[in-house]
């Protein structure tokens, strides 16, 4: 006597008339999924006599049901509150998240890749370093892993990504600046590798440009992206012949060095020199002077990210997302 054919869930999405990554979430307890949706797998699951098998399909899924999340800087409020967002939105889905810091090491991000492979992560997320091995993201492609893109592009990559329109906000720092008066506004921080840095300097010249300001190379100081490199960076402003009487900085972190600079050379920010951030982390309102900065919503970027990360391993064919998100100036006391 022939056993009966044992119900798989392909046979119940097939009867259900949805795929079968939508009826796995189903079955493991996703909640991004539409109620009438729900009820109809469930109704297939009941008619046709599915049992679910948990041992088996949580050893087939130790792939897909852990996600990387890769950021340059942990000490960053930036990527604290961009991690909240991917954590929000993943853990939701049902995603357990692993987080890998590179401190912009691109060694240390091929560390970091290499081992979330090996533990079969289903996809990740990752914020490159400023100077990331084209290597490196074709070899991930080819292990067919989904990837998104976060906060910095790749040159020549074509994946999903998230990020701030950097360009259109540092153009509205610097008109900023303009406005109020100055005419000799320097661009601190940051690293010329790196395609965020490139687009903030794009916008920063726009701005000069639009008002008939010659661009002045010696102002443009690149650093670390940490206090200490805010402070260095301020430090050799200031030394030069043509002192600047604003600064724009490539984030609130390196602001916030410039601004400790500042108080060493006895000059109060906010009324010696103007100070303009970029990112407006929460502790930016608690800086002495609070700080004027452009708010680049880190942590809807982390939930947009975690959001295209999801939709990619449930469909691996989508058509590729870029999306793109404005930026808005907070105006402080700072300038």
């Amino acid at each position: 006597m022939n056993q009966k054919k044992r119900v798989t869930l392909l046979d119940v999405a097939k009867h259900a008339g949805v795929s079968r990554a939508t009826a796995s979430l189903i079955v493991r307890g996703s909640t991004n999924i539409a109620e009438k949706t729900r009820k109809k797998v469930l109704e297939s699951m009941q008619e046709l006599g599915y049992v679910y098998d948990r041992v088996a399909a949580n050893m087939r899924s130790q792939n897909t049901s852990t996600v990387g999340l890769i950021i340059t800087d942990i000490g960053n409020p930036f990527f604290s509150e961009l991690l909240r967002g991917v954590h929000n939105s993943l853990e939701e889905a049902g995603y357990t998240v692993f987080l890998g810091t590179t401190f912009d090491s691109d060694s240390k991000q091929e560390q970091l890749l290499s081992r979330m492979l090996e533990h079969r992560v289903g996809g990740l997320i990752l914020c490159p370093v400023s100077d990331s091995s084209h290597e490196t993201i074709e070899r991930i492609k080819k292990l067919d892993v989904p990837l998104i893109l976060a906060v910095r592009e790749i040159e020549d990559i074509e994946l999903d990504y998230v990020g701030i329109d950097y360009v259109a906000g540092s153009h509205m720092a610097v008109n900023h600046l303009i406005q109020k008066g100055h005419r000799r506004i320097a661009f601190l921080g940051g690293s010329s590798g790196s395609s965020a840095w490139q687009k903030r300097k794009q916008g920063y010249c726009n701005a000069l440009v639009h008002a008939g300001i010659e661009v002045d190379e010696s102002l443009i100081i690149s650093s670390t992206v940490t206090r200490e490199g805010g402070v260095n960076a301020i430090q050799k402003a200031l030394h030069l012949p043509n002192s600047p009487t604003a600064v724009f900085c490539f984030n609130d972190l390196v602001a916030h060095g410039v601004m400790l600079g500042l108080d060493d050379a006895r000059k109060k920010p906010g009324k010696d020199i103007a100070v303009v951030g970029f990112d407006n982390v929460p502790e930016a309102s608690l800086y002495n002077p609070p700080l004027t900065t452009v708010s680049s919503f880190a942590r809807q970027i982390g939930s947009e990210a975690a959001s295209l990360l999801h939709q990619r391993i449930i469909d691996r064919d989508r058509e590729l997302q870029r999306i793109i998100i404005q930026p808005e100036l907070v105006v402080r006391s700072s300038s």
